[in-house]
């Protein structure tokens, strides 16, 4: 059964040894894609340089690789039937862009990939049915990505309406049925769940009752639901974050509607209206200040917000305003579309998804450089940056990994290929790339002398 569903497909004679490091259990890991620095992790790779092993992954998902020890768990929708191939680049939805839906049974699967080897420890089908709502044609039915916390995988695939844990052996601990509904376009959902102590949290935007949710890590059981008015703001697909800062710990949605904080029981402390009509970058904190943005290209103001903590109420900006008593900084037109941001260091770094890179100081917004086209050659960018070793890593669509200088001054240092569509952003740990394409699994390090 393993060997037909994943398929060890290159392997060098020396495995780099695992060192101590941060796990990655979750999008973007701890630090909202920033790395511990580490000598062993790769500057440089291709399809047969610095690959620890690849292995295929059936289906069609975008969610991304998590890390915890020598486990890498992600998730797939497999298909019975003929789906329509993901295809490149930036466009709107619609019936002539890009809306599909499947008539076919798909099979919802989570795996375990033995971080040394490559080989898979345990598949698990969750569940099989035809989705009951649609996607845009570079989404798929399993783009949330999973949550490793412990000893348990926490999982939410929202096109089905299904939350999940299961134990390091597979073993499935809890299921939980929420709604599944159409959202904005027949685009599909991408919202990855986020565990904090003792709870689960899943946000679910949509057309006709978009909610929160709250789960106990252990049991499943509901804690509570709040209904959110995001039924008429068109489209999230942004992963909430759990802020902790030195007044409270809150828990940030981003939206296309506004952005709001909630207490950890789901009560209302500040919202901030301002976004464009369709919103997927993720908030994250740095430097004790809240970042979160929103850029898609037919809307205006395409904004990068800089907040301190401690709001009450309606922190909007006033017309004119570009601060005020918690709004620290403010970019109308830095907001990317699909990519997040990275603060690295002092700098705060924009993706924009047509291949362009800029600079501002992360704690004034202050311009460090303006658009850089990153590579003549470069299609879009989904994938969100990384960094390590003074580097920021900028994967394109193509599955092309720009490797850029971090700093003031915007230098282009190389370019890797793995010559495969690629959109979901990788997990980067003991001294290796977790990175996935369309269809395979990698684990990219130096090889050892």
């Amino acid at each position: 059964m393993r060997s037909r569903i994943f398929s060890v497909a290159i392997a060098v004679a020396f495995l780099v040894p695992v060192l101590a490091a941060d796990d990655w259990p979750r999008f973007r890991g701890f630090q909202a894609g920033v790395a511990a620095d580490d000598p062993n992790l790769p500057d440089t790779w291709g399809p047969t340089t610095n690959i620890v092993w690849r292995i295929d992954v059936p289906g069609l998902s975008w969610s991304s690789p998590v890390v915890q020890g020598d486990h890498i768990v992600l998730t797939s929708a497999i298909s019975e039937g003929r789906e329509a191939a993901p295809e490149k680049g930036l466009y709107d939805p619609g019936d002539e862009h890009g809306k599909t839906r499947s008539s076919a049974l798909n099979r919802w699967m989570v795996y375990d990939v033995d971080f040394q080897t490559g080989t898979i420890r345990w598949s698990r089908e969750l569940a099989r049915l035809v989705p009951p709502i649609g996607r845009h044609i570079k989404n798929s039915f399993a783009s949330e990505t999973a949550v490793i916390d412990g000893d348990a995988v926490y999982v939410y695939f929202g096109a089905i309406g299904l939350v999940a844990s299961l134990d390091l052996k597979g073993e499935v601990r809890w299921t939980r049925n929420v709604p599944a509904h159409e959202t904005y376009f027949e685009m599909g959902t991408a919202s990855s769940p986020v565990v904090y102590k003792d709870r689960v949290y899943i946000v679910h935007d949509n057309l006709t009752s978009s909610f929160m949710a709250a789960f106990d890590k252990r049991t499943g059981a509901e804690v509570w639901t709040v209904k959110r008015d995001e039924n008429k703001a068109a489209a999230t697909w942004s992963t909430p974050y759990i802020w902790e800062n030195g007044i409270r710990t809150e828990l940030i949605t981003s939206a296309s509607g506004k952005v709001r904080s909630y207490d950890l029981d789901g009560k209302l402390l500040w919202e901030l209206s301002g976004m464009t009509i369709l919103t997927a970058p993720s908030p994250f904190a740095q430097h004790g200040l809240l970042y979160f943005s929103s850029g898609y290209p037919g809307d205006f103001p395409r904004p990068v917000y800089a907040v301190r903590p401690g709001g009450s109420g309606d922190i909007s900006l006033k017309p004119g305003e570009t601060s005020n008593e918690q709004v620290v900084w403010f970019q109308p037109t830095l907001g990317s579309y699909q990519t997040s941001a990275i603060v690295y260091g002092d700098y705060y770094y924009t993706l924009l998804d047509r291949g362009f890179l800029l600079c501002h100081d992360a704690r004034t917004g202050r311009q460090v450089y303006g658009r850089q086209r990153i590579d003549p050659e470069a299609g879009g960018f989904t994938a969100s940056p990384w960094a390590y070793n003074g580097k920021i890593f900028l994967l394109s669509e193509d599955g092309d990994t720009f490797v850029v200088q971090a700093g003031p001054q915007f230098k282009l240092l190389g370019k890797n290929s793995l010559n495969e569509m690629a959109l979901a952003s990788p997990a980067v740990v003991n001294g290796s790339v977790i990175l996935r394409t369309q269809t395979k699994l990698y684990r990219i390090a130096r090889a050892s002398k």
